[in-house]
Protein backbone atom coordinates (compact mmCIF):
# COMPACT_ATOMS: atom_id res chain seq x y z
CA UNK A 1 0.00 0.00 0.00
CA UNK A 2 2.64 2.81 0.89
CA UNK A 3 4.82 1.55 -2.27
CA UNK A 4 2.41 2.26 -4.50
CA UNK A 5 0.93 5.88 -2.30
CA UNK A 6 4.72 6.38 -2.62
CA UNK A 7 4.60 5.94 -6.31
CA UNK A 8 1.66 7.98 -6.69
CA UNK A 9 2.47 11.20 -5.42
CA UNK A 10 5.83 10.71 -6.92
CA UNK A 11 4.47 10.42 -10.61
CA UNK A 12 1.95 13.61 -9.66
CA UNK A 13 5.17 15.55 -8.12
CA UNK A 14 6.78 15.19 -11.66
CA UNK A 15 4.51 14.23 -14.19
CA UNK A 16 3.65 16.44 -16.89
CA UNK A 17 3.25 20.13 -16.11
CA UNK A 18 6.22 20.04 -13.09
CA UNK A 19 8.67 21.59 -15.54
CA UNK A 20 8.23 22.96 -19.16
CA UNK A 21 11.62 23.45 -19.22
CA UNK A 22 13.00 19.65 -19.98
CA UNK A 23 16.71 18.88 -19.31
CA UNK A 24 19.16 21.06 -22.46
CA UNK A 25 19.41 18.31 -25.38
CA UNK A 26 21.48 18.63 -28.97
CA UNK A 27 18.43 18.29 -30.74
CA UNK A 28 16.28 21.40 -32.01
CA UNK A 29 12.81 20.67 -30.51
CA UNK A 30 9.80 22.50 -32.39
CA UNK A 31 7.23 21.67 -29.60
CA UNK A 32 5.04 24.97 -27.72
CA UNK A 33 7.23 24.43 -24.61
CA UNK A 34 10.38 26.36 -26.54
CA UNK A 35 10.50 29.92 -26.10
CA UNK A 36 12.33 32.91 -27.95
CA UNK A 37 14.81 35.05 -26.35
CA UNK A 38 16.04 38.19 -26.87
CA UNK A 39 18.95 39.90 -24.74
CA UNK A 40 19.20 43.26 -24.79
CA UNK A 41 22.04 45.35 -23.54
CA UNK A 42 21.96 49.07 -22.54
CA UNK A 43 25.59 50.18 -22.02
CA UNK A 44 27.00 51.29 -19.35
CA UNK A 45 23.95 50.99 -17.05
CA UNK A 46 24.86 51.54 -13.59
CA UNK A 47 23.14 49.24 -10.86
CA UNK A 48 21.39 52.45 -9.23
CA UNK A 49 20.64 54.64 -12.28
CA UNK A 50 16.76 53.75 -11.96
CA UNK A 51 16.78 54.65 -8.46
CA UNK A 52 16.28 58.75 -8.97
CA UNK A 53 14.60 58.82 -12.11
CA UNK A 54 10.87 57.56 -12.40
CA UNK A 55 11.25 54.51 -14.43
CA UNK A 56 7.60 53.44 -14.78
CA UNK A 57 8.51 50.07 -17.26
CA UNK A 58 11.64 49.35 -15.39
CA UNK A 59 9.39 48.78 -12.49
CA UNK A 60 6.72 47.00 -14.01
CA UNK A 61 9.50 44.68 -15.19
CA UNK A 62 10.49 44.04 -11.90
CA UNK A 63 6.28 43.26 -10.68
CA UNK A 64 5.89 41.16 -14.04
CA UNK A 65 9.44 39.43 -14.08
CA UNK A 66 12.31 39.49 -12.38
CA UNK A 67 15.27 41.67 -11.31
CA UNK A 68 18.56 40.79 -9.24
CA UNK A 69 19.94 43.58 -6.68
CA UNK A 70 22.65 44.13 -8.67
CA UNK A 71 25.15 41.88 -11.23
CA UNK A 72 28.90 41.86 -10.69
CA UNK A 73 30.46 42.11 -14.61
CA UNK A 74 33.64 40.52 -15.06
CA UNK A 75 37.07 42.11 -13.90
CA UNK A 76 37.36 43.57 -17.11
CA UNK A 77 34.81 46.47 -16.81
CA UNK A 78 35.00 47.45 -20.14
CA UNK A 79 32.52 46.87 -23.00
CA UNK A 80 33.66 44.32 -25.34
CA UNK A 81 35.45 42.01 -22.55
CA UNK A 82 32.35 41.97 -20.54
CA UNK A 83 29.79 41.32 -23.50
CA UNK A 84 31.70 38.49 -24.47
CA UNK A 85 31.98 37.04 -20.86
CA UNK A 86 27.76 37.65 -21.22
CA UNK A 87 27.46 35.73 -24.32
CA UNK A 88 29.91 32.88 -23.50
CA UNK A 89 30.05 32.29 -20.24
CA UNK A 90 34.00 32.42 -19.71
CA UNK A 91 36.12 34.54 -17.58
CA UNK A 92 38.42 37.14 -19.56
CA UNK A 93 41.58 34.95 -18.81
CA UNK A 94 39.51 32.20 -21.24
CA UNK A 95 37.55 33.44 -23.73
CA UNK A 96 40.47 36.15 -24.35
CA UNK A 97 38.69 39.50 -25.28
CA UNK A 98 41.00 41.34 -23.07
CA UNK A 99 40.54 44.88 -23.92
CA UNK A 100 38.49 47.26 -25.96
CA UNK A 101 41.14 47.83 -28.58
CA UNK A 102 42.55 45.00 -30.98
CA UNK A 103 46.61 45.57 -30.12
CA UNK A 104 49.26 43.29 -31.03
CA UNK A 105 52.46 43.58 -28.05
CA UNK A 106 55.16 42.26 -30.59
CA UNK A 107 54.21 45.19 -33.79
CA UNK A 108 52.65 47.99 -31.18
CA UNK A 109 49.49 47.59 -33.36
CA UNK A 110 45.91 49.39 -31.80
CA UNK A 111 43.11 49.11 -33.38
CA UNK A 112 40.61 51.48 -32.45
CA UNK A 113 36.60 49.87 -30.60
CA UNK A 114 35.14 50.14 -33.43
CA UNK A 115 36.68 48.63 -36.05
CA UNK A 116 37.65 46.16 -33.48
CA UNK A 117 34.15 44.98 -33.76
CA UNK A 118 34.91 44.22 -37.52
CA UNK A 119 38.24 41.84 -36.61
CA UNK A 120 37.12 38.32 -36.53
CA UNK A 121 41.14 37.37 -35.79
CA UNK A 122 40.05 39.49 -32.14
CA UNK A 123 37.09 37.51 -31.68
CA UNK A 124 38.00 34.13 -32.56
CA UNK A 125 39.72 32.80 -29.57
CA UNK A 126 38.42 29.37 -29.36
CA UNK A 127 35.52 30.24 -26.93
CA UNK A 128 32.12 29.38 -28.52
CA UNK A 129 29.65 31.79 -27.93
CA UNK A 130 25.93 31.09 -27.34
CA UNK A 131 24.97 32.11 -30.84
CA UNK A 132 26.92 30.11 -32.77
CA UNK A 133 26.14 26.99 -30.12
CA UNK A 134 22.47 27.92 -30.74
CA UNK A 135 23.17 27.56 -34.31
CA UNK A 136 24.82 24.53 -34.26
CA UNK A 137 21.76 22.92 -32.38
CA UNK A 138 19.06 24.12 -34.86
CA UNK A 139 17.81 27.34 -34.04
CA UNK A 140 17.48 30.66 -35.75
CA UNK A 141 20.09 33.31 -34.58
CA UNK A 142 20.71 37.01 -35.09
CA UNK A 143 22.61 40.32 -33.48
CA UNK A 144 21.93 43.31 -33.84
CA UNK A 145 24.55 45.69 -32.74
CA UNK A 146 25.84 43.48 -30.41
CA UNK A 147 29.98 42.76 -29.29
CA UNK A 148 31.37 40.20 -31.20
CA UNK A 149 28.10 39.29 -33.13
CA UNK A 150 30.09 40.55 -36.43
CA UNK A 151 32.75 37.88 -36.20
CA UNK A 152 33.13 34.52 -37.70
CA UNK A 153 33.75 31.46 -35.44
CA UNK A 154 35.80 28.62 -36.57
CA UNK A 155 34.61 30.17 -40.49
CA UNK A 156 31.38 30.05 -38.84
CA UNK A 157 29.24 33.54 -39.01
CA UNK A 158 26.22 34.48 -37.68
CA UNK A 159 22.92 34.30 -39.34
CA UNK A 160 22.26 37.20 -38.99
CA UNK A 161 24.47 40.48 -38.07
CA UNK A 162 24.07 44.00 -38.34
CA UNK A 163 26.73 46.50 -37.54
CA UNK A 164 26.26 49.78 -36.21
CA UNK A 165 26.17 52.90 -38.43
CA UNK A 166 29.59 54.47 -38.54
CA UNK A 167 28.98 58.16 -37.39
CA UNK A 168 25.43 57.69 -36.06
CA UNK A 169 24.55 59.32 -32.53
CA UNK A 170 23.83 56.29 -29.98
CA UNK A 171 21.12 58.04 -28.43
CA UNK A 172 18.86 58.81 -31.50
CA UNK A 173 15.31 57.53 -29.64
CA UNK A 174 13.93 57.23 -33.64
CA UNK A 175 16.19 55.10 -34.35
CA UNK A 176 16.42 52.80 -31.35
CA UNK A 177 12.59 52.24 -32.21
CA UNK A 178 13.41 51.11 -35.28
CA UNK A 179 15.52 48.86 -34.11
CA UNK A 180 13.17 47.44 -31.71
CA UNK A 181 10.51 47.28 -34.42
CA UNK A 182 13.59 45.37 -37.01
CA UNK A 183 13.99 42.71 -33.99
CA UNK A 184 10.87 41.86 -33.16
CA UNK A 185 10.02 41.62 -36.64
CA UNK A 186 12.33 38.90 -36.76
CA UNK A 187 11.01 36.94 -34.07
CA UNK A 188 7.39 37.53 -35.40
CA UNK A 189 7.39 37.51 -39.35
CA UNK A 190 11.19 35.33 -39.45
CA UNK A 191 10.60 32.55 -36.61
CA UNK A 192 14.12 33.99 -35.22
CA UNK A 193 14.86 31.81 -31.62
CA UNK A 194 17.49 33.92 -30.32
CA UNK A 195 18.13 37.71 -31.10
CA UNK A 196 20.98 40.03 -28.77
CA UNK A 197 20.57 43.60 -29.04
CA UNK A 198 22.72 45.97 -28.26
CA UNK A 199 22.49 50.04 -27.19
CA UNK A 200 25.42 52.37 -26.85
CA UNK A 201 23.61 54.34 -23.89
CA UNK A 202 23.77 55.33 -21.21
CA UNK A 203 27.46 54.96 -21.40
CA UNK A 204 28.35 57.75 -24.10
CA UNK A 205 26.14 60.09 -21.66
CA UNK A 206 28.13 58.82 -18.78
CA UNK A 207 31.61 59.61 -20.26
CA UNK A 208 30.55 62.80 -21.31
CA UNK A 209 29.00 63.99 -19.25
CA UNK A 210 29.08 61.89 -16.07
CA UNK A 211 26.84 59.70 -14.16
CA UNK A 212 25.59 62.61 -11.65
CA UNK A 213 24.42 64.89 -14.49
CA UNK A 214 20.72 65.87 -15.34
CA UNK A 215 21.70 64.44 -18.84
CA UNK A 216 22.46 60.66 -17.46
CA UNK A 217 18.85 60.70 -16.06
CA UNK A 218 17.33 61.99 -19.28
CA UNK A 219 18.91 59.25 -21.31
CA UNK A 220 17.67 56.73 -18.48
CA UNK A 221 13.87 57.47 -18.87
CA UNK A 222 14.72 57.85 -22.77
CA UNK A 223 15.78 53.99 -22.07
CA UNK A 224 12.68 53.21 -20.23
CA UNK A 225 10.70 54.99 -23.03
CA UNK A 226 12.08 52.26 -25.40
CA UNK A 227 11.24 49.33 -22.86
CA UNK A 228 8.11 50.51 -22.90
CA UNK A 229 8.15 50.69 -27.13
CA UNK A 230 9.56 46.86 -26.60
CA UNK A 231 6.78 45.92 -24.20
CA UNK A 232 4.04 47.31 -26.68
CA UNK A 233 5.86 45.66 -29.90
CA UNK A 234 5.73 42.41 -28.09
CA UNK A 235 1.81 42.68 -27.28
CA UNK A 236 1.14 43.71 -31.07
CA UNK A 237 3.04 40.95 -32.36
CA UNK A 238 1.71 37.96 -30.34
CA UNK A 239 4.91 37.37 -28.67
CA UNK A 240 4.11 37.83 -25.06
CA UNK A 241 3.35 33.79 -24.30
CA UNK A 242 6.34 32.96 -26.06
CA UNK A 243 9.41 35.24 -26.22
CA UNK A 244 11.21 35.64 -22.75
CA UNK A 245 13.36 38.99 -22.81
CA UNK A 246 16.78 39.90 -20.61
CA UNK A 247 17.60 43.32 -20.09
CA UNK A 248 21.27 43.80 -18.93
CA UNK A 249 24.59 45.75 -19.45
CA UNK A 250 28.02 45.12 -19.41
CA UNK A 251 29.45 47.65 -16.14
CA UNK A 252 29.05 50.92 -14.79
CA UNK A 253 29.97 54.41 -14.27
CA UNK A 254 31.94 56.26 -11.79
CA UNK A 255 32.76 60.12 -12.08
CA UNK A 256 36.09 60.72 -12.91
CA UNK A 257 37.86 63.42 -10.34
CA UNK A 258 39.10 66.07 -12.13
CA UNK A 259 41.17 68.62 -10.19
CA UNK A 260 44.45 69.54 -12.16
CA UNK A 261 47.49 68.71 -11.27
CA UNK A 262 46.20 66.99 -8.35
CA UNK A 263 43.93 63.68 -9.48
CA UNK A 264 45.81 63.32 -12.63
CA UNK A 265 48.12 59.92 -12.60
CA UNK A 266 51.08 60.27 -15.19
CA UNK A 267 53.16 57.54 -14.86
CA UNK A 268 56.12 58.89 -17.16
CA UNK A 269 56.73 61.03 -13.81
CA UNK A 270 57.66 57.85 -11.79
CA UNK A 271 59.02 55.81 -14.32
CA UNK A 272 60.85 56.74 -17.90
CA UNK A 273 58.07 54.53 -20.49
CA UNK A 274 60.39 55.09 -23.29
CA UNK A 275 63.51 53.66 -21.95
CA UNK A 276 61.51 50.90 -19.49
CA UNK A 277 58.71 49.72 -21.82
CA UNK A 278 58.10 48.45 -25.45
CA UNK A 279 54.44 48.41 -25.80
CA UNK A 280 51.76 50.16 -23.07
CA UNK A 281 48.10 51.35 -23.68
CA UNK A 282 47.44 53.83 -20.79
CA UNK A 283 45.78 56.28 -21.85
CA UNK A 284 42.46 54.67 -21.46
CA UNK A 285 40.99 55.86 -17.95
CA UNK A 286 41.31 53.24 -14.87
CA UNK A 287 42.66 50.49 -16.41
CA UNK A 288 46.26 49.97 -18.60
CA UNK A 289 48.54 47.44 -19.86
CA UNK A 290 52.13 47.49 -20.17
CA UNK A 291 55.16 45.40 -21.78
CA UNK A 292 58.14 45.73 -20.32
CA UNK A 293 61.49 45.47 -22.14
CA UNK A 294 63.36 42.20 -21.91
CA UNK A 295 64.54 42.07 -18.03
CA UNK A 296 63.24 45.21 -16.84
CA UNK A 297 59.88 43.98 -15.53
CA UNK A 298 60.94 43.78 -11.94
CA UNK A 299 62.62 47.74 -12.38
CA UNK A 300 58.66 48.48 -13.61
CA UNK A 301 56.82 47.22 -11.22
CA UNK A 302 58.89 48.45 -8.42
CA UNK A 303 58.46 52.25 -10.15
CA UNK A 304 54.94 51.80 -10.50
CA UNK A 305 54.13 51.01 -6.79
CA UNK A 306 55.75 54.12 -5.71
CA UNK A 307 52.52 55.46 -8.17
CA UNK A 308 49.86 57.32 -5.78
CA UNK A 309 46.51 55.55 -6.39
CA UNK A 310 47.15 52.65 -8.52
CA UNK A 311 47.67 48.84 -7.91
CA UNK A 312 50.12 47.60 -10.58
CA UNK A 313 50.02 43.52 -10.70
CA UNK A 314 52.46 41.25 -12.68
CA UNK A 315 50.43 38.89 -14.44
CA UNK A 316 51.80 35.78 -12.77
CA UNK A 317 51.55 37.16 -9.45
CA UNK A 318 47.61 38.14 -9.76
CA UNK A 319 45.15 37.55 -7.74
CA UNK A 320 42.83 34.73 -8.74
CA UNK A 321 39.68 36.11 -8.46
CA UNK A 322 40.82 38.52 -11.23
CA UNK A 323 40.03 35.78 -13.65
CA UNK A 324 43.12 37.25 -15.65
CA UNK A 325 46.45 35.69 -14.95
CA UNK A 326 45.55 32.58 -17.55
CA UNK A 327 45.55 35.00 -20.50
CA UNK A 328 47.85 34.69 -22.84
CA UNK A 329 46.82 38.23 -24.62
CA UNK A 330 47.61 40.36 -21.92
CA UNK A 331 50.71 41.99 -21.56
CA UNK A 332 52.98 40.47 -18.61
CA UNK A 333 51.90 44.16 -16.25
CA UNK A 334 48.51 45.49 -15.67
CA UNK A 335 47.71 48.18 -13.81
CA UNK A 336 44.37 49.49 -11.79
CA UNK A 337 43.42 52.93 -10.93
CA UNK A 338 41.83 53.27 -7.61
CA UNK A 339 38.23 54.26 -8.54
CA UNK A 340 37.80 58.07 -10.18
CA UNK A 341 41.57 58.09 -10.82
CA UNK A 342 42.32 58.12 -14.40
CA UNK A 343 45.48 56.78 -15.69
CA UNK A 344 47.63 59.13 -18.11
CA UNK A 345 51.16 57.72 -19.95
CA UNK A 346 53.34 61.20 -21.03
CA UNK A 347 50.64 63.90 -20.95
CA UNK A 348 47.18 64.58 -19.87
CA UNK A 349 45.31 63.41 -22.60
CA UNK A 350 42.25 62.55 -20.74
CA UNK A 351 38.55 63.79 -21.30
CA UNK A 352 35.71 62.40 -20.10
CA UNK A 353 33.98 62.93 -16.81
CA UNK A 354 32.97 59.26 -16.04
CA UNK A 355 34.43 56.29 -16.44
CA UNK A 356 34.81 52.40 -16.03
CA UNK A 357 37.58 50.18 -16.21
CA UNK A 358 38.29 49.67 -12.60
CA UNK A 359 37.82 46.81 -10.06
CA UNK A 360 34.23 45.05 -10.92
CA UNK A 361 34.40 44.79 -6.67
CA UNK A 362 33.42 48.65 -6.63
CA UNK A 363 29.94 49.57 -6.23
CA UNK A 364 29.46 51.58 -9.12
CA UNK A 365 30.98 49.02 -11.70
CA UNK A 366 28.40 46.92 -11.03
CA UNK A 367 25.51 46.84 -13.70
CA UNK A 368 21.22 45.98 -14.06
CA UNK A 369 19.51 42.60 -14.59
CA UNK A 370 15.69 42.57 -15.42
CA UNK A 371 13.69 39.66 -16.66
CA UNK A 372 10.51 38.91 -17.70
CA UNK A 373 8.64 36.68 -20.10
CA UNK A 374 6.76 32.92 -19.77
CA UNK A 375 9.35 30.93 -18.40
CA UNK A 376 10.44 33.65 -15.42
CA UNK A 377 8.83 33.82 -12.53
CA UNK A 378 6.77 37.16 -11.33
CA UNK A 379 7.71 40.55 -8.85
CA UNK A 380 10.96 38.49 -7.88
CA UNK A 381 13.73 40.06 -6.48
CA UNK A 382 16.93 37.95 -6.28
CA UNK A 383 20.63 38.41 -4.72
CA UNK A 384 22.98 39.82 -6.54
CA UNK A 385 25.04 37.56 -8.84
CA UNK A 386 28.03 37.00 -11.55
CA UNK A 387 27.12 38.01 -14.59
CA UNK A 388 29.16 34.82 -16.03
CA UNK A 389 26.05 33.07 -14.63
CA UNK A 390 23.81 34.66 -17.69
CA UNK A 391 24.76 31.56 -20.06
CA UNK A 392 24.09 28.89 -18.60
CA UNK A 393 20.25 30.45 -17.79
CA UNK A 394 20.04 31.23 -21.47
CA UNK A 395 21.25 28.14 -22.92
CA UNK A 396 18.50 26.34 -19.66
CA UNK A 397 16.02 28.92 -21.72
CA UNK A 398 16.61 27.79 -24.95
CA UNK A 399 17.11 24.19 -24.23
CA UNK A 400 20.86 23.99 -25.58
CA UNK A 401 23.55 21.68 -24.43
CA UNK A 402 25.93 24.74 -23.40
CA UNK A 403 29.53 24.63 -24.73
CA UNK A 404 32.29 24.79 -21.46
CA UNK A 405 31.56 27.59 -19.73
CA UNK A 406 32.46 28.75 -16.22
CA UNK A 407 28.89 29.91 -15.44
CA UNK A 408 26.51 27.43 -12.73
CA UNK A 409 22.79 27.08 -13.65
CA UNK A 410 22.31 26.80 -10.26
CA UNK A 411 22.52 30.36 -9.39
CA UNK A 412 19.43 31.54 -11.65
CA UNK A 413 17.17 28.13 -10.92
CA UNK A 414 14.68 29.72 -9.09
CA UNK A 415 14.24 33.19 -11.51
CA UNK A 416 12.54 30.42 -13.34
CA UNK A 417 8.45 29.77 -12.76
CA UNK A 418 8.86 25.94 -13.61
CA UNK A 419 11.90 25.43 -11.13
CA UNK A 420 10.46 26.55 -8.63
CA UNK A 421 6.87 25.42 -8.91
CA UNK A 422 8.29 21.75 -9.46
CA UNK A 423 10.38 21.87 -6.49
CA UNK A 424 7.51 23.15 -4.59
CA UNK A 425 5.11 20.27 -5.70
CA UNK A 426 7.76 18.05 -4.91
CA UNK A 427 8.77 18.85 -1.42
CA UNK A 428 4.48 19.04 -0.92
CA UNK A 429 3.72 15.63 -1.90
CA UNK A 430 6.74 14.46 0.24
CA UNK A 431 5.54 16.07 3.05
CA UNK A 432 1.89 14.66 2.54
CA UNK A 433 3.65 11.17 1.91
CA UNK A 434 5.50 11.54 5.10
CA UNK A 435 2.18 12.29 6.99
CA UNK A 436 0.02 9.50 5.79
CA UNK A 437 2.77 7.08 6.53
CA UNK A 438 2.66 8.44 9.99
CA UNK A 439 -1.07 8.16 10.15
CA UNK A 440 -1.65 4.22 8.72
CA UNK A 441 1.76 2.86 10.66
Amino acid sequence: MSEVLLLLLLLLALGPGASALPKPSGQRQTGPQRNKLLLVSFDGFRWDYDQDVETPELDMISVRGVKAKYITPPMLTMTSPSHFTTITGRWVEDHEVVHNMMFDQKTNLKVPHKETLRRTEWWDTGATPLWITAQNQGLKVGSFHFPGGGAHYSGQPIQRHVFETPGFPDDNETEWRENLDTVLDWFSVEDFDLVTLYFGEPDNVGHQRGPDTPERKDIVRQIDRALGHLRRGIDARNLTHNLNVIVTSDHGMTTVKKRPLVDEIILNKYLPLLKLASFEILDYGGFGILTPRPGREAEVLESLAKVPNITAYSKSQMPYSFHLGRSQRLPPVVIQADLGFNLNSRLIVYVNKGDHGYHSGEMDMKTIFRAFGPDFRQNVVSQPFDSVHIYPLMCRLLQLQPAPHNGSEEVTRALLVQETDGASRLVSSLLLLVSFLFFFV
